[in-house]
């Protein structure tokens, strides 16, 4: 179908100055007509063919939500920055503070960003309070607004000082009593060391203990003030100054993790050069509207999405594909924001706002990802409720009781000090989630979008992965190779009539699917209108001409509405044998034409199942088409399992019987036959330039393109992530449970404990950071 641009949202170009706007040149007016004013551009704007009868220039604007669930009608939700929650137990505070409020539908918490996402009624005003009685500084995220923090850890200059003080002075009290000089000086220098670095420490663990909750920061004041009234000075010292210093550095660490997500982002640039009436103005990108004409010059990174309506160039797209080879585009071709126009000077109108173009939509499903908690996170999450009150209690008991068997009193709450201090079970608890968001931003990096840790973990264990074949494993852009007419007795005929050519090429200019479009481009016939059409998922399209019924589709459709096949049977099974793509057009009841298409197999189709093979994936064809066609592609690439002719619902038979085997199956296409199939897959992929709306909206994974060696490259990823997050979590756990022997056979120390608690976690943070800097391509 023929649709219009939408001059109003295609040319409207703002004629107010801005203080933000900088002019830059002028251009002749002549030379950019639909520049000038909107109601003169809709006349010199050409009119774009789109299958659905969209508008180019006019994409939705739906707003991009960090959290996919739906948010109930009367609520909203509200994005908070908490500098304070470094650590996961935080947010067990902030979700404690908050638990009588009945106006909040739903918490959930991003760690790396320190971000609280609330889905609430009412005024936001009584929750900001409540966390700021925890000695807590939050802020409310606008749309579009970043935050900007200051220096954090070991690289603010004021911490960085305080940190060298009280360390001298941590070491000097040790150096007091090593020398048996005075225990007075030793005792001064240890209060110095704690002042200087201790004392949020101290505000922090007390507003833990006010809301009866055991945090890392309230043991470690437990301890150290245990330490003190022991009498043990340096130690004490020591454990606060090698805590706080531990906790700077992982929280360093911590935001280098979340800064390769960030990174994405920033490929885009801050301004970009707008032409209007006046000539080219340099503004910021967030005040740049949909339909706004921009310049970018060679070696420019492009800051929105948008059509060239002028030049031509080679693009790198690897910020959104991963794929390093230039991409060639010219008039009318689509270009993402994040590319990098790497030859001529181009024009292009704009097809999104900063906020929700191509390159935010990635970095914003990462954040939404990192909110979902994987499985093996939610266990970790219930294990470590339980794990730090049991420690507690423990120590407790080890205070209390060691007496019954000798130990003298200092001896015994000096123990049950040490096991204070690896309580806590940060490490555990942040042994998925940093390993989750690197494996997210390494393979964002190579243009494949996952939507939720979880996905990585069953991609780890996948066994089968079910194929479709139109636009998966075939390039999807068939090409017509030729038409077989009959007459109305169903005879053969040397050429189809062209008025019943045009009604089937007008029915097939309706649907979007590669075949119709195929069959579409090989006619220059005016297209009609058609009434009533309807697409039917597995068979084809259907619609009326002046009352008689149109059909196009498979021989599923044709049995389905009684048109007979038996007349054409001979020239149907020896075209199928062939292996060609076929689709039958009927008329008034009956077949009056075979359109025969043919599609190649990708170049690395069969390359990409034997990697599948060697990482023991079964590979399985399921496809509407016919049995022969997919044999034919299935013989091509190397699948054994083959099945043709299906449904969607007999797509969604076919993945379920394998799940009721015990299997793990993926299933990857593109398309509404796909969205069932897709839906029941334990793991769903999209194809990202043929996938359709429906199938990226269901799909778990999204590939940026149509390559599908991302799949391999998804499936290694994933199994790294999974094996690092075992190792994570077995360096947290057997740390502390070698310093738990160490204590019940008399080689404890304060100081020590404090390397294992925290030194844990800089392990479990290193580790997961290997994903970001490892090759998965082989």
């Amino acid at each position: 179908m023929v649709g219009r641009v939408n001059a109003e949202s295609c040319c409207a170009v703002a004629k107010e100055n801005r203080e933000d706007e900088r002019i830059i040149d002028c251009h002749d007016a002549q030379h950019h007509d639909c520049v000038a004013d909107s109601k003169e551009g809709a006349d010199c704007l050409d009119a774009h063919e789109h299958p659905k009868g969209e508008s180019c220039c006019t994409l939705p604007t739906q707003e991009y939500e960090p959290i996919e669930s739906a948010i109930p009608a009367g609520y909203r939700q509200d994005i908070l920055y908490v500098k304070e929650m470094d650590c996961p137990m935080e947010s067990k505070l902030i979700e404690r503070a908050l638990a009588s409020f009945s106006e909040i539908d739903s918490l959930n918490f991003n760690y790396l960003k320190r971000e609280v996402y609330i889905v609430h009624k009412g005024d936001l005003a009584p929750f900001l309070e409540k966390i700021r009685k925890l000695n807590m500084t939050p802020q409310r995220v606008t749309d579009g607004a970043e935050i900007v923090s200051e220096p954090e850890g070991i690289y603010a200059k004021s911490e960085r000082w305080r940190l060298i003080l009280s360390g001298i002075a941590a070491a000097t009290s040790e150096l007091f009593e090593f020398a048996g000089w005075s225990s007075w000086g030793s005792a001064l220098f240890a209060f110095l060391a704690i002042a200087l670095v201790g004392l949020s420490t101290y505000r922090k663990g007390w507003v833990a203990l006010k809301n009866r909750t055991l945090n890392i920061n309230a043991l470690m004041s437990v301890a150290v003030t245990g330490a003190l009234l022991l009498g043990i000075f340096p130690e004490a010292a020591m454990v606060i100054f090698l805590f706080t210093l531990s906790e700077k550095i992982e929280a360093h660490s911590l935001t280098k993790a979340q800064n390769a997500v960030e990174k994405l982002l920033k490929l885009a640039p801050d301004n970009a050069q707008v032409i209007t009436e006046k000539g080219i103005m340099e503004m910021p990108v967030e005040k740049i509207k949909m339909g706004d004409l921009l310049r970018i010059m060679p070696g420019g990174r492009l800051p929105l999405d948008g059509i060239i309506t002028r030049g031509s160039s080679s693009f790198d797209e690897s910020a959104i594909t991963g794929e390093s080879l230039p991409v060639d585009k010219s008039v009318d071709d689509t270009v993402y924001a994040g590319t990098i126009n790497q030859q001529g000077e181009i024009e292009y109108r704009a097809t999104s706002t900063a906020k929700d173009s191509t390159l935010a939509k990635i970095v914003k499903t990462i954040e939404s990802a990192q909110v979902k908690k994987a499985p093996v996170q939610r266990f970790i999450d219930r294990f470590a409720a339980i794990y730090t009150p049991v420690v507690f209690v423990v120590a407790l008991l080890i205070a209390l009781l060691s007496p019954l068997w000798g130990i003298s009193w200092f001896e015994a709450i000096y123990r049950a000090l040490v096991v204070l201090i690896i309580a806590c079970p940060c490490a555990l608890v942040i042994s998925t989630p940093v390993a989750i968001v690197s494996a997210l931003t390494q393979l964002a990096r190579h243009g494949i979008l996952v939507k939720g840790g979880e996905y990585i973990e069953k991609g780890a264990h996948l066994t089968h992965i079910a194929f479709d074949k139109t636009g998966t494993l075939t390039v999807g852009t068939p090409t017509f190779s030729r038409v077989i007419a009959f007459s109305e007795s169903g005879k053969e005929s040397d050429q189809l009539e062209e008025s019943l050519e045009q009604l089937a090429v007008s029915l097939a200019a309706r649907s979007d699917h590669p075949i119709s479009q195929a069959i579409v481009a090989h006619t220059s016939y005016p297209i009609v209108e058609i009434d009533h059409f309807m697409a039917l998922p597995g068979e084809g399209i259907k619609g009326v001409w002046q009352g008689e019924s149109l059909l196009l589709g498979n021989r599923k459709m044709m049995l389905h509405h009684q048109v007979s096949l038996e007349p054409i049977m001979a020239q149907l099974e020896a075209i199928e044998g062939q292996g060609s793509s076929l689709t039958l057009f009927a008329y008034c009841g009956k077949v009056r034409a075979l359109f025969i298409v043919e599609d190649r197999v990708k170049a690395n189709g069969s390359e990409v199942l034997a990697t599948l093979k060697t990482l023991d994936m079964t590979p399985i064809l399921l496809s509407g088409d016919h049995q022969g066609a997919v044999s034919h592609v299935a013989a091509q690439v190397g699948i054994d399992q083959a099945y043709g002719a299906l449904l969607p619902e007999e797509k969604l038979a076919k993945l379920t019987r394998y799940q009721q085997n015990g299997q793990a199956i993926a299933m990857i296409g593109d398309g509404i036959n796909d969205a069932p199939a897709l839906a029941q897959a334990d793991v769903s992929f999209a194809m990202g330039a043929m996938g359709s709306d429906i199938s990226i909206e269901t799909a778990n994974v999204a590939l940026m393109d149509d390559d599908l060696a991302k799949i391999p490259y998804f499936i290694r990823v994933s199994r790294r992530t999974v094996t690092l997050i075992k190792q994570n979590i077995a360096v947290a756990l057997g740390i502390k449970a070698l310093f738990f022997i160490a204590i019940f056979i008399g080689y404890e120390s304060m100081w020590a404990a404090v390397f294992a608690d925290v030194g844990a976690s800089l392990l479990v943070i290193m580790n997961s950071l290997r994903i970001l800097r490892e090759n998965f391509d082989h």
